[in-house]
């Protein structure tokens, strides 16, 4: 499986993807949803609650109050922690970072239960609001919730920063309130001091659907109010909320004594969602052997005539099953199976189909089935199953056959490749999309557009394949914003490659993979290896088949590409627009990565190395995975640029959210969308985007992975 890179302008075929999305709101899971404050929490109107959503609920929010739009992404991230990104347009703000009267703030949120609710004692929480933006949103809570009588919750807390600033009752030490320039920094000396101020409120829900709220709000929007046009005339907040069928909320809001309020919030559950596809066609069933039958070794005197008929209807059989044979052995009690996948997400159901045509195709003597599956003609794994467990377990639950199954590494046991089909191409032609967020000068540039990709396999292990795009409408070549870096313009020279590059070659490479050794695996790339930058590319990774730890070290010799992206290059050298400062790229950036997966579907990766500006740092990703495909994360990136050559944001950070593409086409696919949403692209931590890194190509094939999905083996 191919996963690829986090590019500011990401680029996906995303059709089905958009329209599985669409049509998932609501599966939140059986739990009740708690009704979302106007910053994309559980909570009131302005002020948080001790709630936290069912387990993985991932929420969209966008509402509107007086001159601010605000819209935010939550996730549960475990049953006690919630988190929350939150981008938010105040007009008529006074401030130097406002553009055409608008200030644009983007601000991160945390909060954690300690306490749940039980008969006598209230659920507690505690939570921080805009810990590592500008701080304008800043502010600190402890917050108790209780539920009194079924429908009816009370809510009180104590509230620091924002939340402390309507009439205190105390003060802790002393603390800033200056607006952040850059942002983007933990403001660690700001948390829980100053004015503390206490707030509260009631909800109350007739039936499933409504829910009226009513707060004591303790934020005196001391900047608004000073910025002019704001009116803060009551702490007392109502509020609305109405539920439809499918957990979409609708709210209304009057605030502040002085104004209305709207927001739409649209939550769904990954963790709840079940396995996409389910439109396929049943696999074939298991074929018991007559009694006596697997005694029978007669046919084994002309055994490679055996292995040539055998191996063709195979290949027939396994084609109906959109699987395909790379190879074949065949002998008296074993046979192995040199498996591609190119259909499947979930690896289980792969492998119990090819296990199921092995029962129908092969001599009842043999006994002994292995399955290696394999990438880019690697073989990944040796999945070992016995022909009398599939024949008695087909109508027991899945996990059965899982204990009896032996998952190995496939080092010098998989067949020989059959060169035979050699070369192929395949090609697509696809919508796709790239973007940019969160410019002052327009918040979301989008373009939509056509891509035709092709890929001709010269071997299975050895592929030349690309991709060239054709923009059809959009508005990315609009980008004009450049801002000043004191670092070379890695990345930050983007705008230059979106006005010019149409149509654009975004690939162009030759990949050589391979098998060096025992639990080692091997990627070179040589060619256009993204939208910005050619070069070569190797990498070396090491793998055991049951270890959650793998190892790998990347190496890269890059030049940048031309602006129009097709096939010229053009020194490593930047000019600064506003410095005219010129500064060099180096030719070699590379990095040493550990991956670990934690269990229950935490999965951790640290990139330690040289980033493209020539920065050395490292790079911290951990992201949830369920076992329908899909996956959330977050990742941060800390080099020796300091805050203040890093310029707004202050270093590398995002989210990232994948989505198997099976998931709009009701169909198994094996493709996925990323989307990544960064505060900010800056020179800084920028690392070269490579779709082809060996780790998820790796670990699909490997125990722990094949294990959780094993649930979809009958199927």
């Amino acid at each position: 499986m191919k996963v690829g890179a986090a590019l500011r302008a990401r680029k996906i075929g995303f059709g089905a993807a958009i329209l599985g999305f669409a049509t998932l709101s609501g599966a939140a899971g059986a739990e009740t949803l708690p009704s979302f404050n106007l910053y994309g929490q559980p909570g009131l109107i302005d002020m948080p609650s001790a709630e936290m959503a069912p387990d993985a609920t991932l929420g969209l929010t966008y509402g509107r109050v007086h001159d601010s739009n605000r819209g935010s992404l939550i996730f549960q991230i475990t049953p006690r922690l919630i988190g929350t990104f939150r981008y938010t347009g105040i007009q008529n703000f006074d401030n130097p970072a406002s553009v055409d009267g608008v200030y644009y703030d983007r601000s991160f949120d945390l909060r954690y239960l300690i306490f749940t609710e039980t008969n006598i004692r209230p659920a507690v929480a505690v939570g921080l609001q805009d810990f590592i933006g500008t701080g304008i949103y800043s502010g600190e809570y402890v917050v108790a919730t209780k539920t009194l009588m079924p429908g009816l919750k009370v809510t009180g807390g104590l509230g620091w920063g924002r939340l402390g600033s309507y009439n205190p009752v105390a003060t802790i030490s002393a603390r800033s309130d200056t607006i952040l320039g850059t942002g983007g920094v933990p403001t660690y000396d700001r948390w829980f001091r100053g004015d503390v101020s206490p707030f509260g409120g009631i909800s109350y829900s007739p039936n499933d659907r409504l829910t009226f709220k009513l707060e004591y709000s303790s934020d005196a929007y001391d900047e608004e109010r000073a910025s002019g046009g704001f009116e803060h005339s009551s702490p007392i907040n109502l509020g609305v909320d109405y539920r439809l069928k499918n957990d979409m909320q609708l709210s209304l809001y009057y605030a502040y004594g002085s104004t209305f309020g709207a927001q739409i919030t649209y939550p769904l559950n990954p963790k709840t969602q079940g396995v996409p596809g389910g439109n396929e066609t049943a696999g074939l069933p298991v074929k018991v052997r007559a009694p006596g039958d697997a005694r029978d070794l007669g046919w084994a005197v002309a055994l490679d005539e055996a292995e040539t008929s055998t191996k063709q209807r195979l290949i027939t059989s396994l084609e109906r099953e959109k699987l395909a044979v790379e190879g074949f052995d065949l002998q008296p009690r074993t046979a192995t199976l040199r498996l591609r996948n190119p259909t499947y997400g979930a690896p289980a159901q792969a492998i119990g189909r090819a296990a199921r045509v092995m029962t129908r195709v092969l001599p009842a003597s043999v006994e002994e089935f292995v399955i290696v599956p394999t990438e880019n003609g690697m073989a990944m794994s040796a999945i070992t199953l016995r022909r009398s467990d599939l024949e008695a377990l087909e109508n027991d639950a899945a996990v059965e056959m899982l204990a009896r199954t032996e998952i190995t590494d496939a080092f010098g046991r998989a067949p020989r490749p059959d060169l035979g089909d050699y070369p192929k191409f395949i090609w697509s032609l696809t919508p796709y999309y790239s973007y940019s967020t969160f410019d002052p000068q327009n918040p979301l540039r989008i373009d939509l557009g056509a891509r035709l990709a092709g890929s001709f396999e010269i071997t299975p292990n050895v592929v030349l394949s690309g991709s060239i795009k054709k923009k059809l409408f959009g508005n990315l070549n609009d980008i004009s914003r450049e801002d000043e870096s004191k670092l070379p313009r890695v990345r930050t020279d983007y705008g230059n490659y979106a006005r010019e590059g149409d149509p654009a070659i975004d690939t162009l490479t030759l990949d050589l993979y391979g098998r060096p050794g025992r639990n080692l695996y091997s990627r070179v790339s040589l060619g256009y290896l993204e939208q910005m930058y050619a070069g070569v590319s190797a990498e070396l990774l090491w793998k055991p088949v049951d270890s959650r730890l793998a190892l790998g070290a990347e190496l890269n010799y890059v030049r940048r590409r031309d602006y129009d992206v097709m096939f010229g290059l053009q020194e490593n050298v930047t000019v600064d627009p506003v410095s005219g400062v010129e500064r060099e790229i180096p030719d070699v950036n590379g990095h040493l990565s550990a991956y670990y997966a934690f269990g229950n579907g935490f999965h951790g990766q640290v990139d330690v190395g040289r980033y493209l500006a020539g920065d050395y740092g490292a790079t911290f990703t951990l992201h949830r995975e369920f076992a329908n495909g899909w996956r959330i994360g977050a990742f941060a990136t800390f080099t020796d640029v300091s805050e203040d050559d890093f310029g707004e944001g202050s270093f590398d950070k995002g989210i990232m959210l994948t989505i198997p593409l099976s998931v709009g086409l009701g169909t198994p696919s094996r493709e996925t969308n990323t989307t990544v949403i960064r505060s900010v692209q800056r020179d800084g931590g920028a690392r070269l985007n490579v779709s082809s890194r060996l780790y998820e190509q790796v670990r699909t094939w490997h125990e722990p992975d094949v294990a959780k999905s094993w649930g979809r083996f009958w199927r």
